[in-house]
């Protein structure tokens, strides 16, 4: 018997297949997958983006489907909550709940919803049938590459021509849900001690990964995990966590100055903080740049979370534009982590691959060799630029790398991982002595000024 301290039960499915329905649309519309979840009432939230990750990993398919229901597109409301429906149902193995309650609860949250009321009858008979001839339906689009790697089109032809081994192997990580990967802060605790921390007061099991990674067995909110508040870690991908080791192992230090540093895109501080953790009692002033000031305030959270407020002058800047801010001390070292279209980090933000348009990667590289100029003048003779993004698309590593060195001649690249390409398992492309188990795909360039 239901009594006044029981707790209340979980938001019923239609309602959670209305508040999906609604992100799919809006990313659909343009708007990024995080600020689609963010919008979603606080009590629905976790239920609505465990579903929404789940379809925007097989929008691809849920999109095939329809078409093969349907002879005209509906209006996109009433398209969005049916595709969500086919994306959740078409696959037996990985469907979140029975079929038969899939159908019936979208066809409940069209006729709960104003929007999408005058198409529930519609709904209701593409799912009928879709239920009916599931198999058939499912064997008619096998054969659609954008219904089998449920990506774009465009995407997968230019994964087909940045990487002919490996497009495949991109493509299937790229659907799997991203493990959970810490960076232990070593100024407050070691891996060891930490891992152990987890294991006895957490009971989650990790795995060491990099210098001072740890990869979870099991994801869990952060805020449960122990040392949180203490700053004794944070969540970064194991990829990402190379920045700081590449840009300042074997750099010389001065004897009687700080190594002089600069994030230029900063936000949200994980490679700012990993810098001074990384440099351990050695004297080092950073400078952290943003562009949008409310990001530039998470800089700030970050590093009082981690205890190293103060260790970091955090400037709401455009790292394009020097002028406005260089002091013209040179720099030691320069990490530029570009924007990018995030095409490696697929994985942790299944909403990228239906956002990006192939005409924003040329933009993108454009914008990257303005920053690579803007900032190479900065870097001293003898000191480093590491050129990063996250991305896997040639055109914003390799390539934006090799115009670089063409029009810069005291530019040397330098040992470096160029495009690591996102993983499940150990990456036998990574380093050798660090391997990095699971990781999103990314691109590493480390950069010498030469010596006048």
């Amino acid at each position: 018997m239901t009594t006044d301290s029981t707790p209340s039960e979980q938001p019923p499915l239609w309602r959670q297949l209305q508040a999906c329905g609604a992100v799919i649309a809006a990313i659909r519309a343009g708007q990024s997958g995080t600020a689609a979840f963010e919008a979603v009432e606080s009590a629905l939230r976790p239920g609505v983006q465990a579903l929404g990750y789940q379809v925007l990993r097989s929008l691809g398919r849920g999109e095939a489907l329809r078409r093969h229901l349907a002879k005209r597109t509906p209006p996109p409301a009433a398209d969005a909550l049916l595709c969500t429906a086919l994306a959740l149902a078409w696959d037996r193995d990985q469907a979140p709940f029975e079929p038969f309650t899939l159908v019936d609860q979208a066809v409940e949250a069209a006729k709960r919803n104003a929007g999408t009321r005058a198409q529930a009858s519609f709904i209701n008979a593409c799912l009928r049938r879709f239920l009916r001839e599931r198999d058939e339906l499912v064997a008619a689009t096998d054969s659609e590459p954008v219904a089998h790697w449920n990506h774009p089109r465009w995407w997968i032809e230019r994964l087909k021509r940045d990487h002919p081994r490996d497009w495949q192997r991109i493509l299937q990580a790229n659907n799997v849900q991203a493990p959970m990967t810490l960076r232990v802060n070593l100024l407050q605790t070691g891996v060891g001690p930490y891992r152990q921390a987890l294991e006895q007061l957490a009971g989650v099991e990790s795995k060491p990964v990099g210098d001072c990674g740890l990869q979870l067995a099991r994801a869990k909110p952060v805020r449960q995990l122990p040392g949180y508040d203490q700053g004794e870690f944070s969540v970064q991908d194991a990829a990402a966590q190379l920045a700081a080791p590449l840009l300042l192992d074997g750099l010389a230090w001065p004897d009687a100055t700080p190594l002089r540093v600069l994030d230029a895109c900063a936000a949200p501080g994980g490679k700012t903080a990993h810098l001074i953790e990384r440099a351990g009692e050695r004297p080092i002033e950073v400078t952290a740049l943003e562009i949008d000031g409310k990001r530039s305030g998470r800089i700030e959270e970050n590093l009082r979370r981690l205890r190293l407020a103060g260790k970091a002058q955090v400037k709401v800047a455009d790292a394009g534009r020097p002028q406005e801010w260089w002091d013209k001390r040179p720099f030691d070292a320069i990490l530029l982590d570009a924007p990018c279209t995030a095409s490696g980090i697929v994985r942790r933000h299944p909403d990228v691959r239906w956002l990006r348009r192939e005409s924003d990667i040329e933009q993108l590289a454009v914008e990257q060799a303005s920053l690579l100029a803007a900032l190479w003048p900065l870097v001293r003779p003898g000191g480093r630029l590491l050129y990063c993004t996250c991305s896997v698309f040639r055109m914003e590593g390799a390539h934006q790398i090799d115009a670089f060195l063409a029009h810069n001649k005291d530019g040397r690249l330098m040992a470096s991982p160029g495009h690591l390409l996102p993983q499940i398992g150990r990456n036998a492309g990574a380093v050798p002595e660090n391997p990095l188990g699971d990781h999103d795909g990314f691109f590493y360039a480390l950069l010498e000024k030469r010596p006048d």
